[in-house]
């Protein structure tokens, strides 16, 4: 859980020529200018290029408006700024220039002769924090052959803030990523992608942004294919259920609450408009999306009118193939920050804090003798009724309109990385433990048995495979199964057996 300028342009740059003004590729002349990367033997990587103006000063709480262009080369090596942040489970930041995004091509896609799938990516961190430059590309662009893009976006209230009357609530971060896939749109080819074969994919917060823009019409056409990664439509959370700690909620807001919302903000720092809080310091404003984290998102506007479960229910979402997921133990990580020593007691006052007169009957469908421990009980849990169930209820909908394909990622005995699981809730299948298998995730040193580098590079492919083709590999989902993804044990299970849907519903 830790660490997209709206414009129109001759139809030809949407399809032009690639472009390189050196040999080896290291340098790609985008629509804006020049810019230097990074060459390897098997990969070229481009970081840090703008894909919109820096939203500063009067240009705060405001759609994302076009790039400046330059002149000179400009240097593409490091990554630009993270977003304004609170410290969150990574690294605070008060910079809101940072609207940049990251390019990693297999080497030799120079020139437009055989253009490669694009995968652009939304990382994870609630909407509330993280970087693109956390997710470093290369396995997946190489082993799957295909041009990643990873992608900043304003956060917590930089990107999410509601206020009456001003256009864009509650949604400015979505906004950002369509103006990031506007710039793919325009910019691909040159990188040796193809602008008409886009999937976007995300995880946790960028799951939740996934399903935004599969239900924003403002996104239609923008993009192909569709994977989310642990972050469902459907999804709610009672107390504690996504971090121990914090209150019930939804990755989603009303505008009208979203806007009220705004207006206590606001309150609390002495603003009675917009204006005023345009002039508010970047670290006045940070803290209060960290008490909002996950940052929730905003419907009943222009870029999401509908809540996004209702416009799965509808058929009001752009119809692309999807592929969604979920790991096996999603709420050990929650868990495994909670009270600690985590007894018999703490798990019943627990049940009955989230669930009130239900709680003898969830202790009786998840007694502490079935899962090892209470603490792996009250995971189990969060694990069916916060994240598993309500994927499953997605899939249902997504599959009456639409090529739908899900997964469960199973390895539950993956690299635990920083992560400090205590003995009696091991880490397992944990929440974001797939990432690894997809990415070199910053500060999560994974080490890999035979078995499971072997899933990481059958997860390359089935990712990339769906990119190229919309299907993964595996049969479309059927009302109840779903592929398991663990080392030496790829097959479909019943995701609503496994995880007592029926009793949830």
């Amino acid at each position: 859980m830790r660490k997209i300028w709206v414009g129109v342009l001759l139809a030809g740059l949407l399809t032009g020529t690639a472009q390189a003004s050196s040999g080896d590729g290291a340098v790609v002349r985008t629509e804006a200018g020049a810019v230097r990367g990074t060459v390897t033997s098997e990969h070229r990587t481009f970081q840090g290029i703008p894909f919109a103006a820096p939203p500063v000063g009067e240009l705060r709480f405001r759609s994302p408006r076009p790039v400046t262009p330059w002149t000179d080369v400009r240097d593409a090596t490091e990554p630009g700024s993270r977003c304004a942040q609170s410290a969150g489970a990574g690294t605070p930041s008060t910079t809101e220039d940072c609207l940049y995004l990251n390019v990693t091509t297999p080497r030799g896609t120079k020139t437009s002769s055989a253009k490669k799938p694009v995968m652009v990516w939304l990382h994870g961190g609630g909407n509330s924090y993280g970087t693109a430059a956390d997710f470093d590309a290369h396995r997946l662009a190489v082993g799957a052959d295909v041009v990643v893009v990873t992608t900043n976006y304003r956060l917590g209230a930089f990107g999410f803030l509601g206020y009456p009357g001003l256009a864009g609530s509650g949604t400015f971060g979505i906004e950002d990523q369509q103006a990031a896939l506007r710039w793919v749109r325009r910019n691909a080819t040159r990188f040796g992608g193809d602008p008409g074969n886009v999937t976007i994919f995300g995880e946790s917060g960028g799951a939740f942004d996934v399903c935004a823009q599969v239900t924003s019409p403002l996104s239609a056409g923008l993009f192909h294919r569709a994977i989310a990664q642990s972050g469902s439509c459907s999804m709610t959370w009672p107390v504690h259920g996504v971090i121990h700690g914090s209150p019930a909620g939804s990755p989603w807001i009303s505008l009208r609450d979203s806007q009220a919302r705004g207006v206590d903000v606001a309150t609390k720092l002495g603003c009675a408009d917009v204006e005023c809080l345009r002039r508010v310091p970047a670290e006045a404003l940070t803290p209060h999306e960290a008490n909002a984290n996950p940052t929730a998102i905003t419907y009943g506007g222009p870029a999401l009118p509908l809540h996004p479960r209702q416009a799965l229910a509808q058929g009001r979402f752009n119809r692309v193939p999807v592929l969604w997921g979920n790991t096996r133990d999603e709420g050990r990580l929650t868990a495994a920050f909670g009270p600690r020593p985590f007894t018999e007691e703490t798990y019943r006052a627990l049940l009955t804090e989230q669930f009130g007169a239900d709680a003898g009957r969830i202790a009786a469908e998840y007694p502490s003798s079935a899962h090892g421990t209470p603490g792996l009980a009250w995971s189990a849990v969060l694990t069916d009724r916060v994240w598993a169930c309500g994927q499953l209820a997605d899939d249902r909908l997504l599959a009456r309109r639409t090529a739908t394909y899900g997964y469960e990622f199973a390895d539950r005995g993956a690299p635990t990385g920083f992560f400090p699981f205590p003995q009696d809730v091991p880490g397992g299948a944990f929440h974001s433990s797939e990432l690894a298998y997809l990415f070199d995730v910053a500060g999560f040193q994974a080490v890999f048995t035979p078995e499971q580098q072997r899933l990481a590079d059958q997860m390359i492919r089935a990712w990339g495979r769906f990119a190229a083709t919309g299907d993964p590999g595996w049969a479309r989902f059927d009302g109840r199964n779903v592929q398991s993804l663990a080392p030496g044990a790829v097959r479909p299970v019943d995701l609503s057996e496994e995880h007592h849907c029926s009793f949830w519903n």
